[in-house]
């Protein structure tokens, strides 16, 4: 995965009218050159920007308490690349995943709400350690790239980016997770069966070790959720 920062972030406005954008928080509203929630789902933080913190809640799935769909589902090649976009550029140290969830028969990207044993997870970025804790090469970035699998089987998906900042991940329910999800359609697929699948909510505990960790003191790290498919 390339990780590259965006020439511009958009700004957003807070939750209360008039109040300024939380500098520390951010959403994911776009992909490649789209327009904000042309192809991603709009969360509920779209004003906010605040995190999710209750990995038990429906909204760890994309951050939506109603299956609002995007405006459009954007058509791509599988073994191309996907880029998401934030408003601003991440704050926390942390790892960004990506999941990926096919859309069942007769269905659409658009309408499909996510739920049930479907996710399975495509990338998961590595920590580099010394001895100040954990760091990670996302923090200050504002664009993040990755790969749709070359033998993912053609179809919609709902594609879910997830960042998890770390900084205050010591206590219980102190990771933040930062979450939007983009419908594609995926063309000349293969004849893969990705896997494990998850659900969520369902494949984070609040107890995780990577989502209770001390980064400061921390020498390794295990990242939550399954392992990797690469197809």
């Amino acid at each position: 995965m390339k990780l590259t920062t965006a020439l511009s972030v958009a700004a957003a406005t807070s939750s209360v009218h008039g109040a300024a954008l939380q500098p520390r928080h951010y959403t994911f509203p776009s992909i490649g050159s789209s327009s904000a929630w042309q192809y991603v789902r709009q969360t509920d933080n779209y004003q906010s920007n605040g995190p999710v913190t209750d990995v038990s809640s429906n909204l760890v799935r994309c951050y939506t308490s109603s299956n609002r769909g995007a405006a459009a589902t954007q058509s791509v090649a599988a073994g191309s690349s996907v880029t998401f976009k934030a408003n601003q550029a991440v704050f926390h140290q942390g790892p960004i995943q990506f999941y990926m969830a096919k859309v069942p028969s007769g269905q659409t990207a658009a309408t499909w709400d996510g739920s049930g044993q479907v996710w399975f997870k495509i990338y998961t970025e590595k920590p580099a350690s010394s001895s100040s804790g954990l760091s990670w090469a996302s923090l200050n970035q504002a664009s993040f790239s990755v790969t749709i699998p070359k033998n993912v089987p053609s179809g919609e998906y709902l594609l879910r980016i997830e960042h998890i900042a770390l900084h205050g991940a010591s206590a219980v329910n102190g990771a933040q997770l930062y979450i939007s999800c983009a419908q594609l359609s995926v063309t000349g697929g293969g004849s893969g069966s990705p896997g494990p699948l998850v659900a969520f909510p369902g494949a984070y505990k609040n107890t995780d070790p990577g989502l209770q960790v001390n980064i400061y003191s921390a020498k390794s790290y295990s990242t939550p959720g399954p392992a990797v498919w690469s197809g």
